[in-house]
């Protein structure tokens, strides 16, 4: 039966990180796990759903026109019910604030990722409006930054996250789901939470640990 992906995102915001992590690495899939200072502004609030990917630079002589021209065409072409995951090729300016995060979330976005930074976090924080960077700062991106393309294969850390491909972000970190994947790594991480559960019950009521973990094959 064909699964749409709204359902998928839906039951992906079921599973916590860890056991999707754990389903990909036993189906023998690629680097899954974006770098450890990557993390939610608020762990409350979690994210999941298809990626958006979106790719920019710095650059000189840039007026604050061609920068926010090209931001803004962003926003006009992000599409509803899909994670942006940005890859801004930066380490010193914020790559959304307040106005955009506003504008993202009433357009239907599911969040934000980005390998980079944010401001008006407080803002942000109110919105309740998943965001997940590695530093905020109050430096924009105003005549320094712009896009360069958009629904294209991108890299952060380790990881390649190709436009389609499923994100997961929650208190433990960002994992990337290979589209191709994604069912089977669904079904998977959803049978190892449940295992997990009965797990967890046995070792409570006293079943010693390496005996649970031949029974259940977990841990």
């Amino acid at each position: 039966m064909e699964v749409d992906d709204a359902d998928i995102a839906r039951r992906l915001r079921g599973c916590y990180s860890g056991a999707i992590y754990d389903a990909i690495r036993e189906l023998g899939g690629p680097p899954s796990v974006l770098p450890v200072d990557l993390a939610l502004l608020d762990p409350e609030v979690p994210v999941a759903g298809p990626a958006f990917t979106l790719l920019g630079s710095r650059k000189e002589r840039l007026s604050a026109h061609e920068s926010l021209s090209s931001w803004t065409r962003f926003l006009s072409a992000a599409p509803p019910d899909h994670v942006i995951v940005c890859q801004p090729n930066d380490s010193t300016l914020a790559h959304i604030g307040e106005l955009s995060a506003e504008t993202l979330q009433r357009r239907g976005s599911a969040g934000f990722v980005v390998d980079g930074g944010a401001r008006d976090v407080d803002f942000i924080l109110r919105l309740r409006f998943p965001t997940c960077c590695r530093y905020s700062t109050p430096a924009d991106i105003v005549g320094r930054w712009s896009v360069d393309d958009m629904a294209c294969a991108i890299t952060i850390g380790a990881v390649g996250v190709d436009n389609g491909d499923f994100v997961v972000a929650d208190r433990d970190g960002v994992v990337v789901v290979p589209r191709p994947m994604t069912v089977d790594v669904l079904e998977r991480a959803e049978m190892l939470m449940s295992t997990e559960t009965e797990l967890r019950q046995a070792l409570r009521e006293g079943l010693d640990p390496e005996a649970a973990y031949r029974r259940y094959g977990v841990f």
